[in-house]
């Protein structure tokens, strides 16, 4: 009988454990994706299609599709990755500190079962029962617009690596006077449309013969002001300005547009105007580009009843940054503000906004008996996703409540987004937006409070009501 040393039946049984182990391990592998309870036709597509399509389709903000199960199979290692760290779907405010009506975010539960589909190897499920993705008008994430305002030609983008900002008007001459529940600002190319802040110019009929002549886009570092809007020729005919309506349309990174339920916000509109953007940023581009942005207006059937209002916090508002916004490098620093209410109001929609500096930002707001109202919590602020978050109802401010703000910056070299290397000190520079200067601002868009304004829902707006 042959003789074998320790080393070599070690070996053998090595060999062995490693076979078995192989085959269990292969065959249960098998079995459980066999098995698996989750499938893309059962339980992946609905979710897919909530919380990602909006975006991840044409013609939208996200870089590839997520429409249909080729699309969600190509990019499932890493919807699993930014779903399991929080990253997608986007969704800046505390979940847990104050709610908005068309959160994102998944549940535990939802998240899980994304990893546990992919980690069984995607199982398609009963491809005849796969729900249809949601249908998306093309060219608008509202609906069908009742009118589409475009440039009178396309703005050529210089690849300068530098922000670009201009005045442009989309002059209209309507059939009559009419009123407007809504305007969607669609960018025509959204690597470098940055933000819009746009107003609505109304003239008499008799004043203005013609509102498309003047230019149509002015550079600001080309000239000032008054000259632009000469240059534009604003002005009615007989060098009078007509009337203004300020935030008639704002865009900015992640803002989806906003569709209030009948009767609250809209706008009464004059038969001749312009859309007249008060500026327009692109931001640095190393490559020469174009862009068509267009508004799609979407009218309504009768007068607004109840007219939204604004109030601006911070930068370029009514209250007083403390201490003065400016971040010297290498430092982490906070600022506040605040403003006491004069009269009851119903808060609607609110806008934080800061830019590349900004590590978190808080608001609340403080009764006179000291009771706290939650507003919003931004933990970890992003400067590429920022949102006109509308409250699920109205909240009340009672008179002589002070709404405060909060908002830390951190200006050292462990800021990703830090625009300089070595830091360099940052802050407010004559009202300037670009994304290397800072902003600190709450924008508030609120109605004069009514008994039960608690109560209405602010969820329901949509183009059938």
């Amino acid at each position: 009988m042959k003789k074998y040393n320790y080393k070599t039946i070690l070996l053998f049984v090595c060999l062995g454990l490693y076979v078995f182990l192989f085959f269990s391990c292969g065959n249960n592998s098998t079995e459980t994706k066999s098995e698996s309870s989750i499938t893309f036709s059962g339980h992946i597509a609905s979710i897919i299609h909530t919380n990602c399509t909006p975006c991840h389709r044409p013609g939208s903000a996200g870089p590839f599709s997520l429409i249909n199960y080729r699309d969600v199979v190509r990019k499932a290692k890493t919807i699993r990755y930014v779903t399991g760290i929080g990253l997608m779907p986007p969704w800046p405010a505390d979940r847990n500190y104050s709610y908005f009506a068309g959160e994102k975010g998944l549940s535990a539960e939802q998240i899980s079962m994304i990893a546990e589909w992919v980690g069984n190897g995607c199982p398609i499920g009963d491809s005849t029962k796969i729900p249809s993705p949601p249908d998306y008008p093309s060219g608008s994430q509202i609906g069908t617009p009742d009118l589409v305002i475009k440039m009178k030609d396309p703005y050529k983008i210089t690849a300068n690596n530098k922000d670009q900002f201009l005045l442009m008007k989309f002059p209209y001459d309507l059939e009559r006077d009419t009123f407007i529940r809504a305007i969607e600002f669609v960018a025509g190319n959204k690597k470098v449309v940055h933000h819009v802040n746009g107003f609505l110019i109304q003239y008499d009929a008799n004043k203005k013969k013609n509102v498309f002549e003047g230019a149509h886009f002015v550079d600001t570092d080309e000239m000032d002001y008054p000259k632009a809007y000469e240059k534009m020729k604003l002005a009615n005919d007989d060098g009078t300005y007509p009337m203004l309506t300020s935030s008639a349309v704002n865009y900015l990174p992640g803002v989806l547009p906003i569709l209030y339920p009948p009767g609250i916000g809209g706008i009464r509109v004059k038969k001749k105007g312009a859309i007249f953007l008060k500026d327009i940023h692109y931001g640095p581009s190393s490559k020469e580009s174009m862009d068509s942005s267009y508004f799609n207006i979407f009218f309504a059937k009768e007068a607004p009843k109840r007219p939204l209002l604004e109030l601006q916090l911070g930068t370029l508002g009514v209250s007083e940054i403390i201490p003065p916004l400016v971040i010297p490098p290498n430092v982490v620093k906070t600022f506040r503000t605040q403003v006491v209410i004069a009269k009851d109001i119903s808060l609607v929609t609110i806008n934080p906004h800061m830019h590349l500096l900004g590590q978190s930002f808080w608001a609340f707001a403080v009764k006179p008996n000291g009771d706290t109202i939650p507003l919003i919590r931004i933990p970890k602020w992003d400067f590429r996703w920022q949102y006109f978050y509308t409250f699920k109802k109205m909240v009340k401010i009672p008179k002589g409540s002070s709404i405060q703000v909060i908002g830390i910056y951190d200006n050292t070299k462990s800021n990703p987004h830090n625009p300089f290397n070595p830091p360099q000190t940052v802050g407010e520079r004559a009202g300037s937006m670009r994304t290397t200067d800072e902003m600190f601002q709450f924008i508030i868009n609120y109605l004069p409070y009514r008994d039960g304004d608690e109560n209405i829902s602010l969820e329901n707006g949509s183009l059938a009501n």
